[in-house]
């Protein structure tokens, strides 16, 4: 049954699933709040909303497609 949901996804479904690991992993970066190089105090910088809102809507094509077409 799950073999026959991941089928139904392409090659976008997949890029999309990968950015939305990077935005929640940004997202939980930025909730401790502790910046010590340069990539962190990127990722501090950025408002944690962004980042939780980069997730859900990079999540949302391949869950979609997955689990109700």
């Amino acid at each position: 049954m799950f073999k026959d949901k991941l089928k139904k996804l392409d090659i976008l479904d997949i890029i999309l699933m990968m950015l939305t690991s990077v935005a929640f992993a940004y997202f939980i970066i930025t909730v401790p709040n502790t910046a010590d190089n340069v990539i962190m105090g990127w990722v501090h910088s950025i408002h944690w909303g962004w980042f939780l809102a980069a997730t859900l809507i990079l999540a949302a094509r391949p869950k979609i497609k997955a689990w109700f077409k």
